[in-house]
């Protein structure tokens, strides 16, 4: 069972040696939408403060909000990179991510030995890459360029060893930024499929996207945040047309019926 439930969630980051603090804060609070203090003599960020929901087995949560409104921080915390300041927060259950899928590889060493980098900074342990490694290689569709030096790689090559590598196991919580579009037509048919895949087989997906056709078709409620709170929290056709105030247009939606 998977479940992630958040109780008066919050988080601050403080800015050491913040001389000229009134430059700073002005450029702070220009480049993101949480809440600049002042605590002890520091500059303190206040990314995300009082969020409070659960999300359970069976649900695709959207993320929307602005440039800045918390939703990478947000993503950062249910990957647990980032722990609470304030509040407490449960979360249940095999955590995969499909952000950055490309975090990790080193271009000096071959696409082989970057399976076993990438799949160790994903959880996974080395027998588990050994038992998977030539079902890997043969997705990548790189041939003998996997025994080749990443360097090497054109930039559709090393995406398509990264995603390989990102999607071989389906977790039970799925974090996404944005659908992936990887490689050419020719991976990409496939790609599409495994992704689509993976997230229907997934206990819990959490997509963060400024795509309302993506939105309004993948996911079954919506959070929207806005300088580090949660504004609203509901489903997609209640939430989705006040962010983006108009009516969805119904070719906007048949431009994704092919995913």
């Amino acid at each position: 069972m998977a479940i992630i439930k958040f109780e008066n969630v919050g988080i601050e980051f403080p800015i050491y040696n913040a001389a000229a603090r009134s430059i700073k804060k002005g450029f702070i609070n220009f480049a993101t939408g949480g809440k600049v203090g002042e605590q002890n003599g520091r500059v303190v960020v206040s990314a995300l403060n009082n969020l409070n929901f659960e999300i359970k087995d069976g649900e695709r949560v959207g993320l929307i909000g602005h440039n800045g409104a918390g939703k990478t921080t947000l993503l950062r915390m249910f990957s647990r990179v980032y722990h609470p300041t304030t509040g407490n927060a449960t979360i249940k259950g095999e955590i995969g991510s499909l952000i950055s899928i490309s975090l990790g590889i080193n271009p000096e060493f071959t696409g082989r030995e970057n399976i076993y980098i990438r799949g160790a900074l994903l959880g996974l342990r080395k027998k588990e890459i050994n038992n998977k490694i030539e079902e890997i290689i043969s997705f990548t569709d790189l041939g003998d360029f996997i025994d080749m030096p990443v360097r090497t790689y054109s930039s559709g090559m090393q995406m398509r060893l990264g995603f390989s590598v990102s999607t071989i196991f389906t977790p039970e919580i799925l974090l996404m930024d944005e659908w992936l579009s990887v490689g050419d037509e020719g991976f990409k048919e496939k790609a599409e499929s495994r992704l689509n895949s993976i997230i229907s087989s997934t206990k819990i997906l959490i997509l963060a996207s400024h795509s309302r056709a993506l939105l309004q078709k993948t996911c079954t409620r919506i959070l929207w945040l806005e300088h580090g709170t949660v504004k609203m929290d509901g489903k997609p056709d209640d939430i989705l047309p006040l962010y983006f105030k108009q009516p969805a247009k119904k070719e906007d939606l048949s431009d994704l019926s092919n995913q």
